[in-house]
């Protein structure tokens, strides 16, 4: 991904989450959109341009919560990581695959939210299992409609471009 889609991708997240925040703010916290350009970008297979987008993602998701700063930072980085590596070993072309990997990331990323709101804080506010579950229902589905969004809006344009070359060669 280069460095204008993803500066586009994450202002278009940000844009969801004050959105959501606006309009409906118990769906905005249980809907991770920052989480979903993290795994996208994960499922490229580069793991340090993984690490550095899941940091700079989890960052801009630190600043506009009300979390301790850094706390997603670090959790999305893991996340990243997490996600490049996978797709490394493994080739996830299916919609139901990145739905997987997708709900796998939002528990991970809560485990490790959790881990570390018990490390730092006195008396920190623990998410229910049935949260966690709903979270990772929803964040997964969001992520497969945004892969299958995606992959036909990349078949479309090829197929477009594709025509323009015929085209060119005919006349």
């Amino acid at each position: 991904m280069t460095a204008l889609k993803l500066l586009a991708a994450l202002a278009a997240a940000v844009l969801v989450h004050l959105a959501l925040m606006q309009i409906w703010p118990d769906l905005a916290r249980m809907v991770d959109v920052f989480l979903v350009l993290v795994v996208l970008q994960g499922l490229g297979g580069n793991s340090l341009a993984s690490l550095f987008v899941g940091l700079l993602v989890g960052l801009t998701h630190d600043s506009l919560t009300g979390n301790a700063f850094g706390l997603f930072g670090f959790a999305d980085t893991i996340v990243g990581y997490g996600a490049a590596r996978l797709a490394q070993r493994l080739v996830i072309q299916r919609p139901t695959g990145v739905l997987a990997v997708v709900g796998f990331a939002s528990v991970l990323q809560e485990a490790v939210v959790v881990a570390v709101m018990v490390m730092l804080l006195p008396d920190p506010e623990l998410p229910t299992p049935l949260a966690v579950a709903l979270r990772a229902g929803l964040s997964g589905t969001i992520g497969m409609v945004v892969y299958v969004a995606g992959s036909r809006w990349r078949r479309g344009s090829e197929t477009r471009r594709r025509n323009r070359m015929s085209r060119l060669r005919l006349g």
